[in-house]
């Protein structure tokens, strides 16, 4: 019989291991939240045994199957796999991933179980990479002292950018990297628990803008040099004269360009006349980029690989050599220069009803400002400027009188403006970051807009028509799954969505939520919030309506300076219209410029996304310890996103927030007894961290 003393020892031995575990638990709840990862209370108890315990409580228990699928990791150890065939992501247990990271295609065992709640879930491991997603990272070079018995052992090694990346693969070559630097390493992966890498690239100090800001392009695959072949390939075809052969001369007519202030690339021009009955001939005159872009030439390639030009806050990684880009190719006023133009009929409502295209040479007027042309339509321009465009005013006037009209019929069929916050970074002189505004778009930044969606329409139109080979920009219905949370969250906000749940929803729906959540006061969050309910917009060869315009027929035509979409759609005009080229033989070449389009956006997009981060963050790590009022943005399962007036953005971690709160996934909110967070919230936080390495900024929010 134990003793009084041992019956003593031996629960508060259990009470230690239940509180070590409770403890435990709490753990993988902050990491979880803090990771980004969608989880719900269930999977976390089940991710927390392995689901060992609860298979010991249910009544179902599947054979192993066997599944493909991609890699996704978290920030903390454990991860999912998107299988190749589609469905749910299978969940995979902290040390069951065989050394795979993010991006890997893996193959997996997995089986299924029912949890507490008698819903069906999922687990499985890792048993091969069949395929790495990623043979570089990038991060820091960091040292560590590990000990071996009575041993200790100095170690380099590398920690990823990318939290996702659950490795710290220890260095073998340094390559002259001191600690701290930003580098670029080769990982070694031959199924190890404890990969080795070699260091291929030095940025420079991690803490440092240039370091980062290399780092983030290199990451991206944003090609920033080109190649001697392509270089002087540009420089002599530039140089070849002007001939009107084969063209029209439309160097007699009232044509000028109107860009930004720093805009060098001018790849669009416009013209336009009133029309007996009311309608009007828009002209849109774009830079005959194909002419100098040819098949199967170093050009060519160049374009295919690039896919776009990249702006970022302090330069522009242009698509074509500067000698096409801003010289060539660049509408510059005084100049003559090969157009393909698009000459578009439309009725008093705006309806196109002809299109005309013609290889021109064309000879703009002004150089036109945005700025410059709102002070005119305002009344405010000084005399300089009244000047200055004296030869083209009647045509600004005219320009106006068909912007309203094309803007009450892209109202009519429910066009969706989101008209998101833009951020303009001011430099000083050396490259730092010295103001943030918000962008203000005009009505002469808008007129150009309407006019461009104009011609891209009627181009994919005539061309669809002709059963002619195309880039389409397309842009599909709103993924069901991520518009039905958005419905959710407009009901929590007391809109009436009631049509919203009978119907599949239409771009004028929307825009009528957007109209009530500007009356609300609420359009900001509205706006946010629908926007990242939709599906993203992308280039195809088979036609789609584009959703979020309202448009059945649409495609690129405007920009072939810097989009490899516009220039392709050029192309196979040239071809098969002026060339009378057999339009079937065009259709490969269709779908391959989509698909290298598309992959061109989304580098280009992440890169100038994070490269404004990284600007953003800078500037606010001199403003740390500091208080600033702003907008909650969006509500996740691990914390708040605030939007500050200057548009920089930064979490408030649920991890740091006073009290126990916990996140309603339907009306997207985080509430704590009767402190409630909703978006659209206004808020007064402090900056705590501007991280300069992940771009990323850290508040806390300042109770009144």
């Amino acid at each position: 019989m134990k003793k009084k003393k041992d019956f003593t020892k031996f629960t508060k031995r259990n009470v230690h291991k239940r509180r070590s575990k409770e403890a435990a638990r709490q753990e993988l709840m902050r990491a979880v939240r803090e990771s980004g990862v969608g989880f719900d209370g269930v999977k976390l108890r089940d991710s927390f045994d392995g689901g060992r315990d609860v298979r010991g409580h249910g009544d179902y228990r599947s054979e192993d199957i066997l599944e493909r699928g991609i890699y996704r990791g978290s920030k903390s150890s454990f991860g999912f796999v998107s299988p190749e065939g589609g469905g749910e992501d299978i969940f995979i247990p902290g040390g069951s991933s065989r050394g795979a990271i993010d991006g890997d295609f893996v193959e997996i065992i997995y089986h299924k179980y029912k949890n507490r709640d008698d819903e069906i879930k999922t687990e499985g491991r890792v048993t091969k990479v069949l395929e790495l997603g990623r043979r570089t990272i990038i991060g820091t070079l960091c040292e560590d002292i590990v000990r071996h018995g009575r041993r200790c052992v100095y170690r380099l090694y590398v920690q990823p950018d990318d939290p996702r990346i659950s490795l710290s693969p220890r260095v073998s070559y340094a390559a002259g990297a001191s600690i701290g630097d930003k580098v670029e390493a080769l990982i070694r992966r031959d199924g190890s628990s404890h990969p080795e890498c070699d260091i291929i690239r030095i940025f420079g100090d991690t803490e440092s803008k240039e370091a980062n800001y290399e780092a983030i392009l290199a990451e991206c695959e944003i090609i920033t040099e080109f190649t001697p072949e392509e270089l002087s390939s540009a420089e002599s075809l530039a140089s070849e004269p002007i001939s009107t052969e084969g063209r029209e001369d439309l160097r007699g007519e009232v044509i000028f360009t109107i860009d930004g202030e720093g805009a060098k690339d001018l790849d669009d021009a416009v013209s336009i006349r009133r029309l007996p009955g009311g309608g009007y001939r828009l002209g849109v005159h774009i830079a005959d980029v194909s002419h100098y872009v040819r098949e199967r030439t170093p050009l060519d390639r160049c374009v295919m690989a690039r896919g776009t030009s990249v702006y970022f806050t302090d330069k522009v990684v242009p698509m074509l050599p500067s000698a096409l880009s801003n010289g060539a190719c660049s509408l510059n006023s005084g100049e003559d220069k090969y157009a393909l133009s698009a000459i578009i009929s439309l009725d008093s409502e705006g309806d196109i009803t002809d299109l005309k295209l013609k290889q021109s040479i064309i000879r703009s007027r002004v150089r036109g400002v945005y700025s410059e042309v709102n002070s005119l339509l305002s009344g405010e321009a000084s005399s300089e400027i009244k000047k200055k465009y004296a030869g083209v005013l009647p045509t600004i006037n005219k320009m106006h009188e068909l912007y309203e009209v094309l803007l009450n019929r892209s109202k009519s069929r429910g066009a969706i403006d989101f008209d998101a916050d833009e951020a303009v970074i001011i430099l000083a002189t050396d490259g730092s970051p010295v103001s943030i505004e918000k962008r203000e778009r005009g009505v002469a930044e808008r007129i150009i807009e309407q006019f461009m969606l104009t011609a891209n329409e009627a181009v994919a139109t005539y061309l669809t028509e002709r059963k002619i080979p195309c880039v389409y920009r397309i842009h599909e219905q709103p993924p069901e799954e991520h518009f039905a949370d958005f419905i959710n969250y407009l009901e929590s906000l007391g809109f009436d969505v009631r049509e919203l749940r009978r119907r599949e929803p239409t771009p004028k729906m929307l825009s009528e939520i957007l109209c009530e959540a500007e009356e609300k006061g609420m359009l900001a969050a509205v706006s946010y919030t629908m926007l990242r309910a939709m599906a993203k917009a992308k280039y195809s060869e088979i036609r789609q309506p584009h959703f979020g315009l309202g448009i059945e027929n649409y495609c690129h035509f405007t920009s072939p300076i810097r989009r490899l979409s516009d220039l392709a759609t050029h192309r196979i005009i040239k071809k098969v219209i002026f060339e009378n080229k057999r339009s079937e033989i065009f259709a490969s070449y269709a779908k391959r410029a989509a698909a290298a389009a598309t992959e061109g956006e989304v580098r280009a997009v992440s890169a100038e996304r994070r490269i404004e981060d990284l600007y953003k963050v800078i500037y606010m790590s001199e403003r740390e310890g500091q208080e600033f009022y702003g907008t909650v943005s969006s509500i996740t399962a691990f914390g708040m996103f605030v939007t500050l007036d200057n548009t920089c953005e930064g979490l408030v971690p649920m991890s740091e927030m006073p009290g126990m709160f916990t996140f309603d996934e339907r009306k997207l909110t985080l509430r704590s007894g009767n402190k409630v967070y909703r978006i659209a919230d206004r808020l007064l936080v402090r900056l705590e961290e501007a991280n300069i390495t992940r771009g990323k900024l850290r508040f806390s929010v300042v109770e009144k």
